[in-house]
């Protein structure tokens, strides 16, 4: 009588005890793959930016350099521009 009563009560203590750990588990898993994707999705952002800002950097220097075969800009004052644009 005193196993049945042990046994009624240990087993399903146990069985909510490992179901809980389980969840927490799990949950921890579904966390781990969100933060993983959010982080995947800002690189993404960075790399579409920083191409951007190439992309524009080389539109800038071409219409410089067009400038300068024109004879608008000198030769030093396209190398102050071209300067001022590489270290931004």
């Amino acid at each position: 009588m005193e196993k049945i009563i042990f046994f009624g009560l240990v087993i399903p203590i146990l069985a909510y005890v490992l179901y809980l750990g389980g969840m927490a588990i799990m949950n921890g898993f579904k966390s781990k793959e969100a933060n993983r994707a959010e982080k995947e999705e800002a690189e993404s952002e960075s790399s579409e930016t920083s191409s951007q800002q190439s992309s524009n950097l080389s539109d800038e220097l071409t219409k410089l350099n067009d400038l300068k075969e024109k004879g608008i800009l000198s030769q030093e004052e396209f190398e102050k521009a071209k300067n001022r644009l590489l270290n931004n």
